[in-house]
């Protein structure tokens, strides 16, 4: 018997990044859609109850946005591939300065599929980041930085928490006009956004300036003990470090830059950047109440995020024909590229179940009831 309890929200993110990084490696719309479908079951199964696990309902309209978007950017500035036209639109004539684009025109069904598979990419890798920020609790997050990175930590748990926050500020406005017997009939929807969106706004604003009152209270923001000559050493250290680590990439990806410049500056900015972390954090002195803790199940949760996006990753090298079809054939599958995206639903057996309001209760025994008692 698994104990209700969160789950560390690292691990949440790290299934999220492995799932994210899967979708980007791939336009087979077959494997977008088993992603979709492994990352829609785990979040409705793992989900607690909080405010942020509401929000992942808006990734999923977000996602369909987006979508609708890019196939009708594509219509708008089609590329006239030669192929099956599906719309005959008149084309607009263009400036010289601008030559290679085109507005309009005949609309093929190979450009309607190109731009439902980039679509489906893009939403793809959106809904998985909703579902690490609806499964992943941002307060612990936040606890779980390292002290170097408490700052832009901060800001990260604010920024990725301001969907959950407007979705809980919808949700609360909408149910006290219901009170109030202000539920719109089916004309007047669109009236009724204008009447929710000023409340919505102003709720989620004054939760947002309680939250920095509550850190500033807290200390967030301060500058510690450190002298101004130790504040600009660490950061030339950072920024040393983070440029070593540009260099270093850039020169992995680029075939035609010197290999000296590959490796070694990778490694000299990660050490360098280590170094700064360690000085920056010196200077940061908090205490923890309760710390979180790995157990086996954050492990194999991160793990079977690592192996999607792993798994895909050596399909699109190993098997490009499978990870992009393209349009001019109906995609293929693997059982491997099958395998390696399955492997994402696994937070669904190994995960404890979420604490909600329900498991939070206290369990109070039932009564037992006595035997009268006769009193001579």
């Amino acid at each position: 018997m698994r104990l209700p309890r969160d789950l560390h929200p690292v691990a949440w993110w790290c299934w999220a990044v492995g799932l994210a990084v899967g979708a980007s490696c791939t336009t087979n719309p077959f494997l977008l859609c088993l992603l979709l479908a492994v990352t829609t079951i785990t979040v409705f199964t793992c989900r607690g109850d909080q405010p942020w696990a509401r929000s992942f309902r808006l990734y999923l309209w977000l996602g369909l946005v987006v979508l609708v978007v890019r196939v009708l950017f594509r219509v708008l500035v089609g590329g006239n591939d030669a192929g099956h036209v599906l719309l005959s639109l008149p084309e607009i004539p263009l400036p010289d300065w601008a030559a290679g684009i085109n507005l309009l025109g005949p609309f093929s069904r190979e450009e309607l599929l190109a731009a439902v598979y980039e679509g489906l990419r893009l939403a793809t890798l959106l809904i998985a980041v909703g579902a690490g920020n609806a499964l992943a609790n941002p307060k612990r997050l936040m606890k779980s930085l390292p002290p170097a990175l408490y700052e832009i930590g901060t800001a990260m748990v604010v920024a990725i928490s301001v969907i959950p926050q407007l979705a809980d500020s919808a949700r609360r406005v909408r149910a006290a006009q219901q009170l109030r017997g202000g539920e719109p009939g089916r004309g007047r929807r669109m009236r009724s956004v204008r009447r929710l969106l000023v409340p919505i706004l102003e709720d989620a604003f004054e939760r947002s300036l309680s939250l920095a009152a509550g850190m500033d209270a807290r200390g967030y923001g301060r500058s510690g003990t450190a002298t101004a000559g130790q504040r600009r050493g660490t950061g030339a250290v950072m920024i040393l470090g983070l440029i070593g680590i540009c260099v270093g990439v850039y020169a992995f990806l680029d075939s035609t830059a010197p290999r000296v410049l590959a490796w070694p500056m990778l490694a000299l900015g990660t050490a360098a950047a280590f170094a700064g972390f360690v000085l920056a954090g010196r200077r940061v002195q908090r205490s923890r109440y309760r710390p979180q803790r790995w157990r086996s199940a954050e492990v194999l949760v991160a793990l079977s995020g690592g192996v999607v996006g792993a798994g895909l990753w050596l399909v699109q090298r190993a098997d490009p024909m499978v990870a992009h079809p393209g349009v001019l054939a109906v995609p293929e599958l693997s059982p491997g590229a099958v395998v390696a995206v399955l492997v994402g639903i696994a937070p669904v057996f190994v995960a404890p179940p979420p604490l909600t309001a329900q498991n939070r209760a206290p369990v109070l025994p039932e009564p037992v009831d006595e035997p009268a008692r006769v009193v001579v």
